[in-house]
């Protein structure tokens, strides 16, 4: 029985922290193990342009540590494809041929649109490139005649939208495409050192390649419960950011521990804080083992690499024979 397919990518606008291992690569490479899904993760440089085109010069090396990392988190290159996005030019043309038929309102009326200029109020983001990024990712995404699409709740529009365009393309020429459906992730949302959302943006973040003094010193300056000034007064753990670290790096039972020994003013935000890198730190030893082993033998990163592009460009290049038959061009 033919396995089905799904898809996802990443930006490469930085360094990845932990906030994408656990939201989303975690998540892939348990959906690699499965052994019942097709799994194909590309690195969406194009996509990058969107919100940094005046800013290009560190996206050839953002994008090669991007694999790296997804190497490192458990990935198998022989288990999943890895690919470039820019490397499959077929992407620009099934990009071309949907903008086409893709209603404007569509686009004006995405939620996420509305939320990243928001978010991203210092970068110029009037472009026709940036409104119409989710067409690209819509040609993405049906290129590969992906089944699912491994999301959290808050990129569902994307993946709606891209069906409400894979179904007007079957309308108006031929059913080509299936209607990719999402593929829902449950998973802790980890805010930055500073409390605020893990971003780059921010500066806030800890980064899948930090280890010893660098990780330490950024669980150290961890924001923690704004009304605990003292190590005497009770915490309130359900408030503090290290806690929800915690949750994910400490056992179930010490993490229970740690909760009781915080409202009960037991055990003071610094040691709280100590245990926790040491957790990380321990946490992390396998994913760096992996990293070091990758930064010493990048030829096979780059093999690894061009090995993907080429199975994605000839499914791409299929693809692209039944879409120009379909619209008889």
């Amino acid at each position: 029985m033919t396995k089905k397919r799904i898809l996802s990518g990443m930006r490469p606008t930085g360094k990845l922290h932990l906030g994408n291992l656990y939201g989303a690569l975690k998540n892939w490479v348990d959906l690699q193990n499965r052994g019942d899904y097709d799994c194909y993760y590309f690195v969406a440089d194009w996509h990058a342009l969107t919100s940094d085109y005046g800013d290009t010069e560190e996206i050839q090396a953002y994008r090669f540590d991007m694999v790296i990392d997804w190497l490192s988190a458990g990935l198998d290159p022989e288990k999943s494809t890895f690919f470039v996005q820019s490397s499959i030019k077929e992407h620009a043309e099934l990009f071309l041929l949907l903008g086409m038929i893709t209603p404007l309102a569509w686009l004006e009326r995405n939620p996420t649109y509305k939320e990243m200029k928001a978010e991203l109020a210092g970068k110029d983001l009037s472009t026709f490139g940036f409104l119409g990024y989710p067409v690209l990712q819509a040609a993405d995404i049906i290129m590969y005649k992906a089944h699912g699409v491994p999301v959290g709740v808050d990129q569902l529009p994307h993946v709606e939208l891209t069906r409400e365009i894979a179904r007007r393309f079957n309308f108006l020429y031929k059913d080509i495409f299936p209607i990719p459906e999402p593929l829902l992730t449950d998973f802790p949302k980890l805010l930055g050192i500073d409390g605020r959302k893990m971003s780059k943006s921010y500066e806030n973040s800890i980064y899948i390649s930090d280890q010893g003094d660098i990780l330490a010193k950024k669980v150290a300056a961890m924001f923690t419960d704004p009304q605990r000034m003292r190590k005497k007064d009770s915490g309130r753990p359900e408030l503090c950011n290290v806690f929800t670290f915690h949750q994910i790096y400490s056992l179930f039972q010490e993490a229970d521990r740690i909760a009781d020994a915080c409202r009960k003013a037991e055990i003071g935000c610094t040691d709280c804080k100590k245990q926790l890198a040491d957790r990380i730190a321990a946490a992390m030893k396998p994913i760096h083992d992996r990293r070091d082993y990758y930064l010493q033998h990048q030829d096979e990163v780059r093999e690894i690499i061009n090995s993907g592009n080429a199975r994605a460009t000839r499914i791409a290049k299929l693809t692209m024979e039944e879409v120009r038959e379909a619209i008889r061009i």
